[in-house]
């Protein structure tokens, strides 16, 4: 596995940059954001890397930090997001901005990427929503709010239910404090109408 390269600027087009590592020229895809950052040509960098090696042929993509690296790897392990799709969420948003939408169950925020629909963006905030307190959590260590289970349990089965994140918002606005995830999730489908 290649963790990392260290090298000079020989270049970019217009998804990757390439970086001259001891005479070897490695072609790297990369996010839009991070292609901008990139020092001029003959300048040194360091670009934390993925390999994709699949039957067709390998891939390397690289990231100018450990938290879009690890944010890239968690999309990618959604079904039906590829390394394009990762790179194009990265490139639409910096991590911490793109993983607090995924926290705050943002879908339309999400959705807002090239090639992710809603049913997509869903899926991807339903399955990566708990990994940031695991693996990203540093990204966020300033604005998280305090942790509820349960209300975060009654938003997950209400946006999977096909509600939208603004309309859980409202409905579980005023909730009883400490209600178990049941309870939210019967008081907010009362207001929802169901």
């Amino acid at each position: 596995m290649i963790a990392f390269l260290e090298g000079e600027v020989a270049g970019r087009t217009e998804g990757s940059a390439l970086v001259n590592v001891g005479g070897v020229g490695f072609e790297v895809g990369m996010s839009q954001i991070d292609l901008s950052k990139l020092p001029a040509a003959g300048e040194r960098v360091v670009v934390h890397t993925y390999l994709q090696v699949r039957e067709d042929g390998m891939a390397l993509f690289g990231f100018l930090s450990l938290e879009a690296k690890e944010l890239f790897e968690r999309l990618i392990t959604v079904s039906g997001v590829g390394p394009k799709v990762a790179l194009a969420a990265l490139s639409s948003y910096d991590p911490a901005t793109l993983a607090s939408y995924i926290a705050a169950q943002d879908v339309s925020a999400v959705q807002r990427v090239p090639g992710i629909g809603k049913k997509m963006a869903s899926r991807i905030i339903l399955e990566l929503k708990g990994a940031f307190d695991e693996g990203l959590g540093g990204l966020f260590a300033e604005e998280k709010p305090a942790a509820n289970p349960a209300l975060d349990g009654a938003s997950e089965a209400l946006l999977a239910m096909g509600f939208t994140s603004a309309e859980i918002e409202l409905a579980l606005a005023g909730a009883p404090e400490g209600a178990s995830e049941a309870a939210l999730l019967q008081y907010a489908l009362k207001k929802l109408g169901s």
